[in-house]
């Protein structure tokens, strides 16, 4: 199976500019293609994964990927998605940002004998004098086709800034410049970015008339159409600092069933034949595509090693065996203590195991929590202090442990 056809099969094509001559591009030629990631992160989340596993793909074919660091562009904020406008970074943290990303991307993509490419736009973005990009780039724009834009059409209600406004803009001249400097002839990205690539696209055909092509990749959802990659304490991000290898493997354990086989198309890189196998499971023996996409995706991210240790402990917490060394866990200081004790509902918010008090109130009364095997009914319950110092064991549902100890 050609490249073009497994992406189509796996799921990840979304829309294209022209899916025959793409087609072409990716089956029968080698090409430059980019993806751009801004960085308003100090890591990189699942979202970005998704993209990284394509990039994967498309270099395995013999294509070299461009990763484009948003050094720039992230000064700008991209309003794509957003209900209001993004907390303004400093160029100082976008660029720790984007030298983590870069360390993070080099365990997926092989940057070695020029297999890819990576860059920062804040090289050619900064340097820009106004009226001259306004000359070059803005007289190609025209503003009624831009307020068409499903990422500015969503948010003229609310209100868009003229920063954000300039947005596309930049997107597009990253395009233009990539394609000047490195022949790069293909911008990939998320299905929501789609407005921001045919800009680039255009822009190219005006300004050196020649054809650029762009390909947008299904965005990560559940069933319900909601994006993956939500838990508790916010973005399932992969580094393990933020998000342990066992609270990633158990996110990825705990998905719901009719996700379980799209994830595994999506997010690993075992054959289709392989994956259609598992097809037929029902009922309780989707229990074992979940576990096999758990393992896979941790390893992918953290290693065989940690995916190992993962896939024991999860084990474990169906026979009660679970150590404390593997447990994820909150460290309790005095400032977490009013007159020596702690709630119950401020404790599970603390842990990251609920949202909200509200939301904590629910749980305890639905029957959902238990301390040291002991299931607990009361919303008013509190613990002191010296009870923490061995450790408490917190237990949310049937699969989610967590320990709460003294520092």
């Amino acid at each position: 199976m050609k490249i073009f056809e497994e992406l189509k099969e796996r799921g990840f094509i979304a829309q294209t500019t022209n899916e025959e001559s793409i087609k072409d591009l990716l089956n029968n030629k080698k090409c430059k293609f980019y993806i751009g990631f801004d960085a308003t992160a100090d890591s990189l989340h699942v979202g970005h994964f998704l993209q990284l596993i394509a990039m994967k793909h498309l270099q395995n074919a013999g294509h070299v990927p461009i990763a484009l660091l948003g050094t720039g562009t992230t000064l700008i904020g991209d309003p794509t998605g957003r209900t209001d406008m993004r907390q303004m970074l400093e160029s100082e943290t976008i660029n720790e940002n984007a030298m983590k990303f870069k360390e993070q991307m080099s365990k997926f993509i092989d940057f070695s004998n020029n297999r890819a490419i990576i860059v920062k736009n804040g090289d050619w973005l900064l340097e820009l004098n106004y009226i001259e990009f306004l000359r070059k780039v803005g007289r190609y724009f025209s503003i009624n086709k831009m307020l068409t834009a499903e990422c500015i059409k969503s948010r003229l209600e609310r209100g868009l800034s003229f920063l954000e406004f300039n947005y596309m803009l930049m997107q597009s001249y990253d395009f233009l410049e990539l394609f000047e400097k490195y022949d790069c002839t293909l911008q990939v990205g998320g299905d929501d970015q789609w407005s921001n690539i045919l800009g680039g696209v255009d822009l190219i055909h005006r300004v050196l008339k020649k054809q650029a092509h762009g390909m947008t990749l299904t965005l990560l959802t559940t069933k319900e159409g909601k994006k993956m990659g939500k838990t508790q304490k916010g973005a399932l991000w992969l580094d393990p600092n933020k998000c342990s290898p066992f609270e990633f493997y158990q996110y990825w354990r705990n998905v719901d069933d009719s996700d379980a086989l799209k994830c595994l198309k999506l997010l690993t890189f075992l054959p289709l034949e392989e994956i259609e196998q598992y097809s037929n499971l029902k009922g309780e023996e989707i229990n074992k595509v979940k576990e096999v996409l758990a393992y896979e995706v941790t390893k992918i991210v953290h290693g065989e090693e940690e995916a190992k240790k993962a896939e024991k402990t999860s084990k474990n917490l169906f026979e009660n065996s679970m150590s404390e060394e593997n447990m994820p866990k909150t460290l309790l200081s005095d400032e977490n203590f009013k007159d020596e004790k702690i709630g119950i509902l401020t404790l599970l918010v603390l842990c990251g195991l609920c949202e909200s008090n509200s939301k904590a109130r629910t749980l305890v009364s639905q029957g959902g929590v238990s301390l040291n095997n002991e299931k607990v009914t009361l919303t008013n319950l509190e613990h002191k202090k010296e009870d923490f110092k061995e450790g408490i064991t917190i237990k949310k549902g049937k699969k989610i442990f967590h320990l709460a100890k003294l520092k």
